[in-house]
């Protein structure tokens, strides 16, 4: 196990990083004040929020300080990705994390987020395949990458976000099956999951979906492997702040599952970097349910990041703003690729980020 690992560590070494892998963990709407802030008093009554058993929600997410009640709600990101690596986005802080689309909702910032730039032909959730290349399909055609990057998400949508046709980009979303060679019993039952427990249309619970990508994960070992969680969008458009915040807490756990997995393996271990993000923002008060154009708070999203090329710099301070769109160019650089030859459209990275 520790040869595997110092093979892999000397092998993105040679290439000029010490990343050699990296994981993407999305969730849908999740908004930065709850992770900044911890839960919301405002919303956790049935009147302002939708919560069925105030009592209980509060006990599982009201703390007096905010570092307690954010602590409550995302123990791994407070304990573990807030002192090895880099938060963004606590406007309370002085550090700002922006949309560059205008649209504010989730198909032109997925586009952002892979491709660098908002485009504004992308102005709807329709199925359309995307004409923009992402950055996970121009990793894909380097020789050493082919075929070693894949996504998993809750919504239907994301084979057409990547182009998967075209792309070559693994792509499982929404109620799609899973098909691994050795797949057997559990798969089918995941599977049957996945669908018997769907109550939206067009996108799949967390639950099975991720389960669903830490069997596809240990057996096909992708390079680079994106999650996209949805349950904190659907739960907040449903006006239930307690289910939303009970989702929160899993998109944590789930982290840490995914991180603690790789970190066992001796293809990741040592060589692994973490990016989360969102999306899209959400509105405050009443309109925490809603996103787009008619909620300009939603243009507020969130970035953190661990790896063995980020600096442990914790939550940023009085930093300047950055944008959803320099995710693409910092998944490049991590991956030890010139931003540059990625897209002119793009900014540039995060540079603490990569700057270790």
């Amino acid at each position: 196990m520790l040869a595997g690992g110092a093979a892999s560590l000397a092998l993105a070494q040679s290439a000029g990083r010490n990343t050699r892998n990296l994981l993407i963990v999305t969730s849908d709407g999740l908004r930065w004040q709850d992770v900044f802030r911890g839960a919301d008093a405002g919303l956790l009554t049935k009147k302002g929020g939708g919560v069925s058993d105030e009592a209980k929600t509060r006990s599982l997410y009201w703390r007096a300080a905010k570092e307690q009640r954010r602590q409550a709600l995302m123990p791994f990101l407070w304990s573990v990705v807030s002192k090895q690596g880099q938060l963004y986005g606590n406007r309370d802080a002085g550090s700002e994390a922006n949309l560059t689309n205008p649209m504010l909702f989730s198909y032109p910032g997925y586009n952002e987020m892979m491709t660098g730039f908002g485009d504004p032909a992308i102005d709807s959730n329709d199925k359309k395949y995307n004409q923009n290349i992402t950055v996970l399909e121009w990793l894909n055609r380097k020789p050493a990458l082919k075929g070693k990057i894949a996504a998993f998400g809750a919504w239907e949508l994301f084979p057409y976000i990547l182009n998967s046709p075209r792309s070559g980009v693994y792509a499982n979303a929404g109620y799609e099956p899973m098909k691994l060679p050795a797949g057997g019993e559990r798969q089918a039952l995941l599977n049957r999951l996945k669908i018997e427990t769907g109550i939206w249309g067009g996108e799949a619970l967390d639950a099975p979906m991720f389960l669903s990508a830490l069997d596809y994960f240990k057996a096909m070992k992708p390079r680079v492997f994106w999650v996209a969680l949805g349950d904190t969008d659907e739960w907040a458009h449903h006006n239930r702040y307690d289910l939303y915040l009970d989702s929160v807490r899993r998109v944590d756990s789930y982290v840490k599952e995914l991180w603690d997995l790789a970190q066992s393996m001796p293809e990741y271990q040592g060589t692994t970097s973490l990016l989360m993000t969102v999306d899209h923002g959400r509105g405050n008060g009443s309109a925490w349910t809603g996103h787009g154009q008619k909620v300009p708070d939603s243009r507020e999203v969130w970035m953190a990041m661990m790896g063995p090329d980020t600096r442990p710099l914790g939550e940023r301070t009085t930093v300047a703003p950055i944008t959803l769109s320099q995710l693409a160019p910092t998944i490049a650089a991590l991956m030890g690729e010139d931003p540059k030859a990625f897209s002119g459209k793009a900014p540039a990275p995060v540079a603490d980020a990569v700057g270790r």
